[in-house]
């Protein structure tokens, strides 16, 4: 037995949440169905929902190898286009992303969820405080616009690159976002990893890897390589003398 939910009555993003993460892979999947074919029409709950089964993996449950193989399978259950199935996805994980601001500022889904979508190319290139203020004070089509207008910087004044965040930007322009769902550890290593490679480029450079089985091995590995480095550098500039 099937209980449909109508979300036209969460208007309150935690309301919602507290629904989505209450329910199971197949509840969680016929509420996405019933709003989808406006049971109980809610874009943030949809969206909300289609983000867990993302970050949870709960399509292998529901038998789909990944997100999209599940996406595609809902448009056609659904007669939905898929474009929209996706755009839907964004604006839930979007709403994740900035829950403490979105709930700071009193967002709801009636302040018009599907600006959401808009929100980080808007953040991306103009101040935060005014961003947030518009979402909240302007119509779906004006934030549209809003977003839309924000000027990426000049590749002439911007810096070879730069990590915001979790978004590496080359020349000015976005080159790497970083999931903030891989934890800590991961993500410090991957910002060095990523800063090593963007310096090497600013200089024309190289990079080696080198596997080292623990921090043992990477203090002993160091000092000996930076020696060796040292000796190579000092042997080609004796050379091109």
């Amino acid at each position: 037995m099937w209980y449909i939910y109508s979300m036209n009555t969460l208007t309150n993003g935690s309301a919602i949440l507290e629904f989505i993460h209450s329910s199971g892979p197949a509840e969680l999947d016929q509420s996405i169905r019933d709003n989808i074919r406006g049971v109980g029409l809610s874009v943030l709950a949809i969206g909300l929902g289609l983000a867990r089964i993302k970050s949870e993996k709960l399509f292998i449950a529901l038998n789909y190898r990944n997100i999209t193989a599940y996406i595609e399978g809902l448009s056609r259950a659904t007669k939905s286009d898929r474009s929209n199935i996706f755009n839907w996805l964004k604006i839930g994980e979007t709403y994740l992303k900035y829950r403490d601001e979105l709930e700071e500022i009193g967002f709801t889904e009636g302040d018009g969820s599907t600006k959401l979508a808009f929100l980080e190319r808007a953040l991306a290139h103009g101040p935060k405080k005014e961003v947030f203020d518009k979402l909240i004070n302007m119509s779906h089509r004006q934030f549209k616009a809003f977003a839309r207008s924000c000027k990426t910087e000049s590749r002439e004044n911007s810096p070879f690159w730069e990590i915001r965040g979790n978004i590496l930007y080359m020349e000015g322009q976005r080159a790497i976002i970083l999931n903030r769902n891989l934890g800590t550890k991961n993500t410090k290593m991957l910002r060095a990893v990523i800063s090593i490679a963007c310096r090497a480029l600013e200089r024309n450079g190289f990079i080696v890897a080198v596997h080292l089985r623990g921090p043992g091995e990477a203090r002993r590995f160091i000092p000996a390589a930076r020696r060796i480095r040292a000796k190579i550098q000092r042997q080609v500039k004796d050379h091109q003398n």
